[in-house]
């Protein structure tokens, strides 16, 4: 049994075939660039482009179990093609689809979800790896810079969306599921700031920006005005879903999801000068 990791070189790409390894499975992992690409060495690395199917049969060859992404292309277009990819992985054989849900309107998530192949939506919240952002202000000044300070977010560790992915895509069961996935606490901005000063051993700052200020930090980091409009409604009004802990990781993988605390001592050097 051979799964297909498209996405693979991104953020929660490299934990679904970390935890695939794990758990013993075969994992070919998709790339634009397979040259670049670093994995173990028992990963088969592909190349291939979801913005043009026609790059996938053999990246598909033997495969049971595929882990889709939305987008594709720069800036994170959403894909065009999911019909086509679809149409592709019923000929190669496919079992079992899970997709990373983008966020907004997907072809690609729709077409997995009117086709015939078993599958199962990752929704995720807020991931920990986010908090990667703030890795240079903590080394240079000490501090986190950001708005709405009081707001909260269940946020999950990008590994315990991995791990859900690969049950999925290896057992029976979760097919026509959406699973959000939390970790197992609510935070506040202050909460992650003294999570991460702890784990460092020195104290961070935390600033509150205005909204103007907010906006013009993100500006000036290069953020288009669809993402800075996203992170305003995401941050000043987190939906609940966002701020609500459930126990899906416990359910799905049969242990607890894990805590900021845990991310914060994995990646404690991002955040040491």
């Amino acid at each position: 049994m051979t799964n297909l990791v498209t996405g693979a070189t991104g953020t929660v790409g490299r934990q679904v075939v970390a935890e695939l390894l794990r758990r013993g499975h075969s994992v070919r992992a998709l790339t634009r660039d397979a040259a670049k690409a670093v994995f173990p060495p028992e990963v088969e690395v592909v190349q291939g482009d979801l913005t043009d199917p026609g790059t996938l049969a053999a990246a598909l060859e033997g495969v049971t179990g595929l882990h889709l992404i939305t987008f594709g292309g720069p800036y994170f277009a959403p894909l065009e093609t999911g019909p086509r990819i679809l149409e592709s992985a019923r000929e190669a054989g496919v079992r079992r689809i899970t997709v990373l849900h983008g966020g907004g309107p997907s072809l690609l998530e729709d077409a997995v979800r009117a086709g015939d192949i078993p599958w199962t939506v990752l929704m995720p919240v807020e991931f920990m790896a986010n908090a990667l952002e703030w890795a240079d202000g903590v080394r240079t000044a000490d501090e986190v810079r950001e708005p709405f300070t009081d707001r909260l977010s269940a946020m999950v560790h990008e590994g315990d969306i991995g791990a859900v992915a690969a049950v999925a895509l290896t057992e029976d069961g979760h097919g026509g599921q959406e699973y959000v996935i939390t970790g197992p606490e609510v935070l506040t901005l202050r909460d992650k700031t003294e999570t991460l000063a702890a784990a460092r051993g020195r104290a961070i700052r935390l600033v509150e920006l205005t909204e103007e200020e907010a906006v013009g930090q993100w500006r000036a980091s290069g953020l288009g005005e669809d993402v800075i409009g996203f992170l305003l409604e995401a941050y000043g009004n987190t939906p609940p879903a966002g701020r609500t802990v459930v126990d899906t990781v416990e359910k799905v993988t049969g242990r607890p999801a894990r805590t900021f605390a845990v991310w914060a001592a994995e990646h404690t050097d991002a955040f040491r000068a």
